[in-house]
């Protein structure tokens, strides 16, 4: 196997992820003590923590004004919606969209657009299903607001799901990130919201999946009309 065959289904994992794989290959040890059958149940199960902690390389598009999806998943939401009051981007709604991350998608987030990171804000709560409307607004969840070179803002928060139990963010208020730039991470299931400038049409419809820090959300700079789509 050639080493660009090995790494299409290799990916490097995040340091994050190690403990919780020492952890899993550890039971899997003592799984395989008790009853063989049980072990490989192990191997399976360490071989998927492993993998939701993959951290792939991305090849961002990087025209200026162009958004992209901060995680990997599916279009869950697509509306407008006020903003979570701790972001201070004004209660106006703003054309939300919605990315549900299953515990099989890739969970490190990225930067949908550059600019400078002007607020951080941690709000603890619920842990509902995090494919409901009321996610954003009742689970624990991490926002962060962000100013674009032109002085405009936009939104992208981190939600809690109904198995994920800790948020992660290493963005710092004042901090120049660039598009597609690792920010965070959500353990086991959860989902992002990312809340669009006034006047900015997406280019993505519900049901369309999403790669981090590849799928172009929306064009800052475009005048296209929202996109509509079809199942096929």
């Amino acid at each position: 196997m050639s080493v660009s065959m090995l790494s299409t289904f290799v990916k490097p994992m995040h340091p994050e992820g190690r403990k919780f794989v020492a952890i899993f290959a550890a039971v899997t040890l003592v799984l395989f003590l008790i009853w063989d059958p049980l072990g490989w149940i192990g191997v399976g199960l360490t071989v998927w923590c492993y993998y939701f902690f993959r951290d792939p390389i991305r090849v961002t598009p990087v025209r200026p004004g162009l958004m992209i999806s901060p995680a990997d998943g599916v279009v869950s939401l697509l509306e407008p919606a006020v903003p979570p009051a701790e972001l201070g981007l004004g209660d106006r709604p703003m054309t939300r969209i919605s990315v549900f991350m299953s515990v099989f998608n890739c969970h490190v987030n990225r930067l949908p657009c550059e600019g400078r990171i002007t607020k951080v804000a941690y709000r603890p709560g619920k842990f509902l299903n995090a494919s409901l409307d009321k996610a954003s607004s009742d689970n624990e969840r991490n926002g962060m607001a962000v100013e674009l070179a032109d002085g405009r803002q936009y939104g992208v928060v981190q939600i809690a799901g109904l198995v994920a139990r800790r948020i992660l963010c290493w963005a710092k208020e004042g901090q120049q990130m660039q598009t597609g730039e690792r920010f965070g991470l959500i353990r086991f299931g959860s989902r992002l919201d990312i809340y669009l400038p006034e006047g900015v049409e997406p280019l993505v419809c519900i049901g369309q999946t999403m790669l981090a820090g590849e799928t172009v959300l929306a064009d800052l700079t475009g005048t296209e009309a929202a996109r509509t789509g079809g199942v096929r």
